[in-house]
């Protein structure tokens, strides 16, 4: 007596990819293009003879919306906001005395727009440190304003949502980390020069002597 064969399930002729789902509707993350936004749905698409599901990411400062499969999420850089440790860390970079390296501006250019689009808030901020300008320094250029606002624009919209106020206080906070830092930075700066100028003096009048 042979053993009947289970029977098949009703083929749908569709292929199916795995599913990885991360992100719940109503969070927001951070994409490395756009920066922060929201996922506002998880759909099922058919593409290419494939079911697959996709996070609906709306970006509401690009007025945009954005479909992300959800296998493809971490490789595209796609992440939570950062957390509180890695907001810290972020505002002490701004404190840090900024770092211009004597290359050409393309490339420089080329190095701030990559770090921009990398998604990490820590590079981000690295770029707003490197490009803030006080009334007391000489004007950016054009293309440095662009790549400048850009950077402050991605950073402040991330410690919003991370801190779920609005983006007009997290600017404040930024900027105002800039500005105290600089102060901090001139004054420091004079002082030294003043410890050497005095240190010089009394150099001069021992050799007078």
């Amino acid at each position: 007596m042979s053993t009947p064969k289970k029977a098949a399930g009703k083929s749908s002729g569709k292929k199916s990819a795995p599913k990885k789902q991360s992100f719940k509707v109503g969070q927001h993350i951070v994409y490395p293009a756009h920066g922060v936004g929201e996922v506002i749905g998880i759909e099922q698409e058919v593409i290419a003879g494939f079911d697959i599901e996709v996070y609906v990411v709306k970006f509401e400062q690009d007025k945009m919306t954005l479909r992300v499969p959800t296998v493809k999420a971490a490789t595209s850089g796609m992440r939570p906001l950062s957390n509180e440790l890695v907001l810290k860390d972020a505002f002490t970079t701004l404190k840090g005395r900024a770092r211009i390296k004597r290359t050409m501006w393309s490339r420089r250019a080329q190095e701030y727009e990559a770090k921009i689009n990398s998604g990490d808030l820590i590079l981000v901020s690295e770029v707003v440190r490197d490009l803030h300008r006080t009334d007391a320094q000489p004007e950016q250029s054009y293309s440095e304003r662009q790549l400048y606002e850009s950077a402050i624009d991605r950073m402040v919209r991330e410690v919003a949502a991370i801190r779920k106020t609005d983006r007009g206080i997290a600017l404040d906070d930024v900027l105002e980390t800039l500005s105290k830092a600089r102060s901090r930075q001139a004054a420091k700066a004079a002082a030294e020069e003043e410890a050497n100028d005095a240190e010089d003096a009394t150099k001069g009048d021992v050799a007078a002597a």
